[in-house]
């Protein structure tokens, strides 16, 4: 195996996380602890199998590590240094910046496949074996997610869906 296998996922894995972190900074750590284990774990890839799907269950396993274990906030100071590419439009930076909030509200598990779906195009066979859950979760957090992000960017509230079970 050679390298150019991970270092050609690098831009996927960089804008994945900076979609689901929101700060740069923190998903370009993100990014490099995932390349770092990658290497140091290449024994465990198995010829033949999806290096983005292995790629991106590292990059999640160490995310949920990092959930778990309190950290100090990072503050990036060159958070000009790089723009996000837009049309030229006041709506379309509105439009985008309106988004980028509403996958904030997002409960991470709905965000995480949201963003596997829609930025990274990956099936929902990979998704369940990236997340390590069934494609039938994966299609269910996709569909709630696309709701709830409907919701929020038409202005209405999510209402609980309960029912009375006799």
């Amino acid at each position: 195996m050679d390298s150019s296998a991970i270092l050609a996922e690098i831009p996927r894995l960089r804008r994945y996380a900076r979609a689901m972190l929101g700060d740069r900074a923190t998903a370009d750590d993100l990014v490099q602890d995932t390349l770092e284990r990658a290497w140091s774990r290449l024994h465990q890839w198995r010829a033949g199998s999806d290096m983005r799907a292995w790629l991106f269950g590292i990059m999640h396993n160490l995310r949920i590590d990092q959930l778990r274990r309190p950290g100090l906030p990072a503050l990036s100071i060159d958070a000009d240094d790089f723009q996000v590419p837009t049309r030229a439009t006041q709506n379309d930076q509105l439009e985008l910046r309106d988004i980028e909030s509403a996958l904030s509200h997002l409960p991470d598990e709905q965000r995480e496949v949201l963003l596997l779906v829609a930025l990274e195009e990956m099936s929902y066979a990979d998704i369940a074996a990236t997340l390590g859950i069934p494609a039938g979760t994966v299609m269910s957090r996709l569909s709630r997610g696309r709701e709830r992000l409907r919701l929020i960017m038409n202005g209405e509230q999510a209402s609980a869906r309960l029912r009375v079970v006799r």
